[in-house]
């Protein structure tokens, strides 16, 4: 469960924010610096088609899991999450606030930094939990923690952290899954590659149902909950590519392989 210091509410007494459709894109804000100039160039350069728009919530907060397949996937679904009226918020290494310029623009659209190594590996700070549920805000979580290292690019076997946010927080997780980015920056490149124009494809699926788990992030539910966040993802991408996974997901460890950064 989340910690919380002495006399301060449960997180799942937090009250949340009455929110009404649209709300995050309200101008001023400094999500439209960011927009401004993101929005129009993935326009010119890439066609982004987005399914089942209805599934990503307009109020509340909500946990987005999507697959990971190029370096521009971020952009990929922060522009499709921007476009149906959400503020996308990301999961990102507590390195990056660091970086003079980058960190002080993550923290002001509400970035939420995480450690990811040491004791405090995985780790949510208690402020930006409490904060997703007070304000109503989406968090964006990559439950395989880094790029898929399958070979034909389906879903690799993935990590607890979206489980945990679920069960701790008790939020809804939105399956998503997008193909084609890798059309736009080819696997584990950072280089752009705009001709030919990428056709990008992003579908959102059902909250995944996580009830008979409880709200006790032990290792056995969060194993369970993990499992089927990840099969959500990887059905939705089998419809996006008309194939079929293979039944056995893909280990890194099985492979001899790092689980992040390059490969």
């Amino acid at each position: 469960m989340v910690e919380r210091e002495a006399g301060e509410p449960a997180l799942a007494d937090v009250r949340t924010r009455p929110a009404k459709p649209y709300a995050e894109k309200r101008r001023p804000s400094a999500w439209w610096l960011l927009a401004a100039p993101i929005v129009p160039f993935m326009r010119a350069v890439t066609t982004i088609r987005v399914r089942n728009r209805e599934k990503l919530p307009a109020t509340g907060p909500f946990i987005l899991a999507p697959n990971h397949v190029s370096n521009i996937d971020p952009v990929v679904v922060a522009v499709a999450v921007w476009r149906l009226g959400r503020a996308p918020r990301f999961l990102a290494k507590a390195s990056l606030f660091t970086i003079p310029v980058v960190g002080a623009a993550f923290r002001a659209v509400g970035q939420i930094p995480v450690e990811r190594g040491g004791a405090a590996r995985g780790a949510i700070p208690l402020a930006a939990a409490k904060r997703i549920i007070a304000e109503g805000q989406g968090v964006i979580v990559y439950p395989e923690g880094s790029l898929t290292r399958d070979p034909d690019l389906w879903p690799m076997r993935g990590k607890t952290g979206a489980a945990r946010l679920a069960l701790q927080l008790g939020l809804p997780v939105i399956p998503a899954a997008h193909w084609g980015s890798q059309g736009l920056m080819p696997v584990n490149t950072t280089k752009l590659r705009v001709r030919p124009r990428a056709h990008i494809e992003v579908v959102f699926g059902d909250p995944v149902d996580l009830s008979d788990l409880g709200r006790v992030a032990d290792r056995a539910a969060l194993n369970a909950a993990t499992d089927r966040i990840m099969t959500a993802i990887t059905g939705l991408l089998e419809e996006l590519r008309g194939e079929t996974a293979p039944t056995e997901r893909w280990d890194p460890v099985k492979h001899g392989q790092t689980e992040t950064g390059t490969f």
